[in-house]
């Protein structure tokens, strides 16, 4: 019978290794490992190089054998919530630039309780994650460094100095400074400000309401006006209790300023429950400026602080820590104001 007919088995292909890489591209094993890792000092010629050579032989690095010399080359990112519209933009901006690295993200959830987020983050070390980039992470300052100590770490939207780990913010007192600042050149004088709840952190450690409730109330102050602040969780749910409290009051706000875009949500639809017109009855507007706001029927006025630049920041600081960079950097993203449909003089 003849041995290479269709029937017979064919025989396993191969494993292509990094030697391979190395010897189609022309250059040395540890120059492929360098492109592989993301390392600095390569050049784009060399980087060229390897990636078509690792196209050309379908090339994937051995899991297993990658864990051994240890990397596993996944990245974990704690998220709050499934249902926090603006962190699914962060991941989008994590995702889009590991992509064309060996680097893969593994998403978990933390929820709002400090004690699950750390069972989270637990989670991931056990999984043998090269590093963590945590979004809102609400545990103490203490923990963080600790952790900062044990794996490659950054934070996002959380405040404060850091010795063992980076982190990414947003210029949120600047933020709602600028929207104090809109209101009030429309003409508000009466002005509430929905934040969240600080928990059991304290300044300067902190997420991003509390410098936004700063930033209101400095703003607030310097035009003379009396803060009027309600907390709510950040949320829909909570914006929508929170605004309904401060509209069924004696002296209700001609305008409010929802912390988060979640939160507008729920001031718009206690408004429209009282039959009151945005914006001749009452301005709303947001923080966040996640894609939602942008929608033509809600087309919230909000504070834009670029969801996807900041995971690609956040992810760009975490290769550089995984490749030696032991020194803290803490990069500040500069807000704008986006003024849409939901603002304007009072009626």
């Amino acid at each position: 019978m003849d041995q290479h007919s269709d029937d017979a088995p064919s025989r396993p292909r191969r494993r292509v290794t990094i030697a391979d890489v190395a010897a189609e591209a022309g250059v040395s094993t540890a120059a492929v490992s360098k492109v592989l890792r993301e390392a600095y000092g390569v050049s784009e010629e060399m980087r060229t190089k390897v990636r078509t050579a690792v196209d050309a032989l379908d090339y994937r690095p051995h899991t297993g054998a990658r864990t051994l010399r240890g990397r596993s080359f996944t990245v974990g990112v704690m998220l709050l919530d499934v249902a926090a519209q603006f962190q699914w933009e962060i991941i989008e901006g994590i995702s889009t630039h590991l992509e064309p690295t060996p680097f893969q993200e593994v998403l978990i959830t933390g929820g709002p309780d400090p004690a699950r987020q750390r069972r989270a983050v637990d989670a991931l070390l056990d999984r043998q994650m090269d590093g963590l980039i945590l979004i809102t992470p609400g545990m103490g300052a203490a923990w963080l460094e600790e952790l900062g100590r044990r794996a490659p770490l950054v934070t996002v939207a959380r405040h404060g100095p850091a010795e063992t780990y980076d982190s990414v913010v947003t210029d949120d007192h600047l933020g709602a400074g600028l929207v104090v600042d809109h209101l009030v050149a429309l003409g508000h004088r009466q002005i509430t400000h929905i934040t969240a709840p600080i928990g059991e952190l304290a300044r300067p450690s902190v997420l991003s309401q509390t410098p936004r409730l700063d930033g209101y109330c400095a703003a607030m102050a310097r035009h003379g006006l009396s803060p009027q602040v309600i907390e709510a969780d950040y949320s829909e749910a909570g914006g929508h209790r929170a605004a309904g409290q401060a509209l069924d009051a004696a002296a209700p706000p001609s305008a409010i300023f929802a912390g988060a875009d979640s939160s507008a949500l729920g001031a718009l639809r206690a408004a429209e429950e009282r039959g009151l017109d945005v914006p001749e009855d009452l301005s709303v507007v947001g923080f966040d400026n996640a894609s939602v706001a942008g929608i033509g029927r809600v087309s919230l006025s909000t504070v834009d602080q670029d969801g996807p630049s900041t995971g690609a920041i956040a992810a760009e600081l975490l290769l550089q820590r995984l490749d030696g960079r032991a020194d803290p950097v803490h990069r500040v993203i500069t807000p704008e104001l986006v003024v849409r449909g939901t603002s304007a003089p009072p009626g």
